[in-house]
């Protein structure tokens, strides 16, 4: 045997699993290829291991173990250079041997494969063959406590039964439905005489469900564990794969292996990954082909039930979803007839939701409350998405000729955009936005108080009405940093300063826009919501505001809504010290009373303008303006915008957002025909299969005139 060599493949980082003839087979971890000499020690060999899967150089630290041909029950360890040698002589005659090789740290137990075989509906034995250590599984410490008593509440019955079922998992026992509907659920433990019971039902007053009744003590104690393995079963494993896939399509069978080893303690091997994968994968292609046929009918039942509405589903070439935008009747025609002609542009990203965005546009009503318009459901925000966001939007204008102005945060090309759909708009920059952008130029080593300080002149200069107090406010920054200064003169402050804008933001300068949109569809969707299911939470949403605000405004006995009184009521405080000087029919000129020096202001009642330039740019009369209006005997409410009467307010809730009906019913039900949704490509190069999935197994085919393999008779090439 002098001289002889093997090709050993060595494998190391994995787990070994009983099957159910009680064969060990070795899963997960990674190989490598190395010839081995009959003649090699075994030390020199520990430490080409060590150095191969980079372990610190300790030979005494590591195990090498092996099968015998023809035995895969028995591991035989390679403890001295005699084992090596007799490794080799058994195996000379093989193309590969596996050797098996572990840190001594690293001791795995031998898991019987029960729970994998169950899960991909495999038979399998459940009992652990004798003298094998059952591995703890590794389920949440969260889930633990899924279950926690009398009392405790779930939204509904859904809920609670998934509750129940993690909770089951971890504790290691399985259970039964004694009885489950809407209403209430009862499950009691499987095995016989077992005293653990459950009782929940839904509560009257306020619609969740409650556990009412608990006896949480177990009188099956040898059976705790194995059972609970069953629970671990395909659907199981699928939905945990589907949820992880939405966010992940490139989920692969590898991640899974590693995933649910470490996170539930479940072992599995590469082919049962990748048919679980297989099986969610499909799960979620057919939830998108329903919702893609749900959305074609949903649009058309928007149009059909609200008149005059606009839903506009646009498909690409190949039949494959792209944006849908949405713009109610009543959100258009409280927005032409009482909102002031100011939108602001958000793109929302939700908190529920990874898959999709928003694109709203949103105005304020009378008491500056948001008041949405339209809005667009997108795959990302991008400056094609916001260009056609903003060509549906200009079509739903068509018959409005009044001038508008657009505020965002600048990005993805909207500036060029809104130029390019609204020719005769201006475009302004949110000023959140440009603060956020602001604080992230400035240097971290500043301290916190001079960061919050420039933040505040930044705002100032924002709010000024005039140059000089715009130049005032950036000099206050430029006495903290310089750079800081430079920085905000080089922000076009003609975007964003009331000082220079030339459109009409009313001084509003910011929107909420994408926080409201946010907590309106978190609050209703604990998960992943469709597209549908979005766009109907904002409809909802919106048919309880307008409700909500009709109700409240019917109250109102003042000409101006009650926030816009109180800030008229503000404004007028200091009136009583200035003096009015008449200068020639309708201007006038304002004083300090009594000489008392400072600023004279000209007021012009039939322009309405003031020097301050206040009134101009707020729409209320600026504290000179109420004197000269007191002096001339004059109604102030005469001089006020009309957006922020009351009468102007009731117009922009006036109409309502009618329900529709069937919109949960799934697309079998409402009789639709889908189409496919889109399948973005992923970034890199496309992943082969494995060579393990690659290999078929072909029939040989015989020559029937030479009896050999590998051809038939039409090429046989043997001598007749």
């Amino acid at each position: 045997m002098t001289g002889a060599k093997i090709l050993a493949i060595c494998q190391s980082g994995g787990e070994f699993i009983t099957k159910g003839d009680g064969a060990l087979s070795y899963v997960g971890g990674e190989a490598h290829a190395v010839e081995i000499d009959r003649e090699m020690a075994l030390r020199d060999l520990l430490l080409e291991f060590c150095n191969m899967f980079n372990w610190e150089s300790d030979p005494n630290a590591v195990t090498v173990k092996y099968f015998l041909p023809g035995n895969r029950r028995t591991l035989i360890t390679v403890s001295n250079d005699k084992d090596l040698q007799r490794m080799v002589d058994f195996n000379v005659g093989s193309v590969t041997t596996d050797v098996y090789v572990s840190r001594k740290a690293e001791s795995r137990a031998i898991v019987p494969n029960t729970a994998f075989a169950d899960l991909l509906d495999l038979a399998a034995s459940d009992g652990t063959p004798p003298g094998r250590e059952l591995k703890r599984q590794k389920i949440s410490d969260a889930w633990d406590n899924m279950i926690t008593g009398v009392g405790q509440v779930f939204d509904d019955v859904k809920d609670f039964r998934d509750a129940l079922h993690k909770y089951a998992i971890s504790k290691g026992f399985t259970y039964k439905f004694v009885k489950s509907d809407g209403i209430r659920a009862t499950a009691e433990c499987t095995a016989a005489n077992c005293t653990w019971r459950i009782h929940a039902s839904k509560s009257s007053a306020k619609q969740k469900f409650v556990v009412r009744k608990l006896n949480d003590t177990h009188t099956c104690d040898g059976e705790i564990g194995k059972r609970g393995r069953r629970l671990a079963n395909q659907r199981w494993v699928t939905g945990v794969i589907k949820e992880k896939m939405r966010d992940s399509p490139d989920y692969s069978p590898r991640e899974i292996v590693n995933d649910f080893r470490r996170d539930y303690g479940i072992n599995m091997n590469y082919y049962q990954a990748w048919r679980v994968r297989s099986f969610a994968k499909k799960e979620l292609n057919n939830s998108d082909r329903e919702e893609s046929g749900h959305l074609l009918w949903f649009c058309q039942r928007i149009m059909e039930t609200n008149r005059g509405s606009m839903a506009t589903l646009e498909m690409a070439e190949d039949s494959t979803f792209q944006h849908l935008f949405v713009c109610f009747h009543a959100s258009l025609h409280g927005f032409e007839h009482g909102c002031r002609p100011l939108l602001f542009l958000d793109g929302v990203s939700l908190k529920v939701s990874r898959q999709w965005k928003l694109l709203v546009a949103t105005a304020f009503d009378g008491e500056n409350d948001i008041f949405p318009v339209a809005f667009a459901v997108v795959e990302d925000e991008s400056v094609d998405n916001w260009r056609w966001f903003l060509g549906q939007l200009k079509s739903v204008f068509a018959m409005s000729s009044a001038a508008l102005t657009f505020v965002s945060n600048g990005q993805f090309g909207l500036d060029k955009a809104v130029s390019e759909v609204f020719e005769d708009s201006t475009h302004g920059r949110c000023l959140s936005h440009l603060i956020e952008d602001f604080k992230a130029e400035l240097e971290e080593s500043m301290a916190e108080e001079a960061r919050t300080e420039m933040a505040e002149h930044l705002r100032a200069a924002a709010y000024a009405y005039r140059e000089a107090e715009f130049r005032s406010a950036v000099e206050n920054i430029r006495k903290i940093s310089g750079d800081a200064a430079d920085w905000v003169l080089d922000s076009k402050p003609e975007l964003w300063s009331n000082a220079f804008f030339k459109g009409l933001r009313y001084d509003t300068m910011s929107s909420n826009a994408a926080e409201a949109f946010n907590t309106w569809i978190t609050k209703a969707a604990r998960k992943e919501p469709t597209v549908v299911q979005i766009v109907d939470l904002v409809r909802c949403k919106l048919m309880d505001t307008i409700y909500t605000r009709r109700e409240s405004a019917n109250s109102w006995t003042e000409i101006l809504t009650p926030s816009m009184n109180q800030k008229l009521q503000q404004e007028s405080v200091g009136a009583a010290a200035l003096e009015v000087i008449c200068s020639a029919g309708s201007v006038f000129e304002v004083n300090n009373a009594g000489g008392g020096g400072g600023e004279t202001h000209t007021v012009n009642l039939v322009s309405w303008e003031c020097s301050c330039r206040k009134w101009q740019v707020t729409g209320l009369p600026c504290v000179h303006a109420l004197v000269v209006i007191e002096r001339t005997g004059g109604c102030v409410y005469d001089y006020c915008s009309k957006f922020f009467k009351t009468e102007c307010h009731r117009l922009i809730y006036s109409l309502s957002i009618n329900p529709i009906p069937d919109v949960y019913r799934n697309s079998a039900a409402l009789g639709l025909v889908p189409f496919s949704p889109r399948s973005g490509r992923l970034p890199g190069r496309p992943k082969v299969k494995p060579a393990e999935l690659q290999k078929i197994n072909k029939r040989l085919i015989r020559c029937s005139r030479c009896q050999e393999f590998g051809h038939n008779r039409v090429t046989c090439k043997a001598p007749v």
